[in-house]
């Protein structure tokens, strides 16, 4: 199944769930934003690839604004040269709207991560060739404050069907791609990959979030996470060795 069938069964799956208090609003970007979400898929979903990283759920200024998983609009566009129309979720938070790529908020985690990709590996296209880049679950949950809610404090009766959707729709990306291995972005999604994989013998790794609320990530995120790939036998260009021009 590819990754495009994979993305819109998971939708249907997951947006007929229902989350109470203290969640307000869910965002479910693979429908609002299914137009940049699958041209990602289309452009840079490759098989093969050495890993798939495997993020946790979109970032309100991130994926949920481009539907690109760690998808701060400037990186988005102007590296990987997307730039369709995105739609509004039906319930909108007032202090997290959708804008789209019209969004002037900027998402550390993106910015670092997808920077750290063009820098390294030059083209979306050689980066692509390496790793297939993933949100293990979809959806963005907000309070009503507008405070961001992450999947692993939702309570348990939640979390089980939500979890069980995610993790059918990680192995069939696995399926799909044939990944040497599959790494998460922080400790959460590690340990859902390991839970979703266990038994197919593939092994998950883990590289440090690019979060600014973790103070390793402030003092130096792409050195330490390179650090960590190459401990998980990942080989990576030279920097400044790729030459061409930045866009596919």
């Amino acid at each position: 199944m590819h990754p495009i069938a994979i993305s819109r069964w998971l939708a249907k799956q997951v947006d007929g769930l229902r989350f109470g208090r203290p969640t307000h609003c869910v965002y479910d970007p693979l429908v609002y934003a299914r137009r940049s979400h699958e041209a990602y898929l289309r452009r840079y979903a490759t098989q093969g690839v050495e890993a798939i990283l495997v993020g946790m759920n979109p970032g309100p200024w991130g994926m949920a604004q481009t539907g690109v998983p760690f998808g701060e609009v400037g990186m988005v566009r102007d590296f990987l040269a997307i730039d369709e129309r995105v739609d509004r979720p039906p319930v909108e938070h007032p202090k997290r709207p959708v804008e789209g790529f019209g969004c002037t908020r900027s998402e550390v985690s993106g910015r670092r991560f997808w920077g750290w990709a063009r820098d390294r590996y030059r083209t979306p296209r050689r980066f692509s060739k390496t790793f297939l880049v993933s949100n293990y679950c979809p959806l963005v949950f907000m309070e009503e404050s507008g405070r961001n809610r992450t999947p692993d404090k939702l309570p348990a009766h939640e979390r089980e069907p939500l979890f069980a959707a995610c993790d059918e729709a990680l192995r069939r990306l696995v399926a799909w791609c044939g990944p040497r291995q599959v790494i998460g972005v922080g400790a959460f999604a590690a340990g859902r990959a390991s839970a979703a994989l266990g038994d197919l013998g593939l092994p998950v790794g883990t590289i440090l979030h690019p979060s600014p609320a973790s103070p390793l990530a402030n003092r130096g995120w792409a050195e330490r996470a390179e650090k960590q790939l190459a401990a998980l036998g990942i080989r990576m260009p030279a920097a400044g060795r790729v030459t061409g021009s930045r866009r596919p």
